[in-house]
């Protein structure tokens, strides 16, 4: 059984995008715990964000992949590694542009969106984060809502097949 589980991890390669400590306070006094966000993909079209706390880093850090893998995107790409079509998608304060991109053009992209992309493995594009946040979260959301919203031509659809 460990080993399934093993090499069901070695699937998704993960990324830490933020790690905070968080306090609550009780008859008893602070209550620590920590807030872990990770991004979790295949670099082959999954990716997947989990959000997750708990009292030490490194139990934050595998219920936050745990949710992570329950929430995975299929992102469509071109053969050039690159996304269909321009997309806007807004969550929250985040609203998020992404753009497709010529081959050789590379991940021009920041921050959050960048590590998403990377982990889907789109190798061609260019997003930029439009909104006035600087929450990760919700610009992790809005990518990834950004990334369900692609359509794909018939014509592609039916040569994959």
């Amino acid at each position: 059984m460990k080993e399934k589980k093993t090499e069901q991890k070695k699937e998704f390669d993960s990324e830490v995008l933020s790690i905070s400590r968080v306090e609550r306070m009780t008859a008893g006094g602070r209550r620590l715990r920590f807030r872990t966000l990770v991004i979790i993909g295949d670099k082959k079209g999954r990716v997947g964000v989990g959000l997750s706390k708990g009292q030490d880093v490194q139990k934050a850090i595998e219920k936050a992949s745990k949710k992570a893998e329950k929430s995975l995107v299929t992102v469509p790409m071109t053969e050039t590694g690159t996304i269909p079509h321009e997309v806007k998608a807004k969550f929250g304060a985040a609203t998020v542009l992404l753009k497709p991109q010529a081959e050789g053009r590379g991940l021009v992209a920041g921050g959050t969106v960048r590590a998403i992309c990377d982990m889907a493995g789109v190798q061609n594009i260019s997003g930029k984060i439009l909104g006035n946040t600087r929450n990760k979260l919700n610009n992790a959301k809005a990518t990834l809502k950004a990334l369900q919203s692609l359509k794909v031509a018939e014509k592609n659809k039916a040569s994959a097949k």
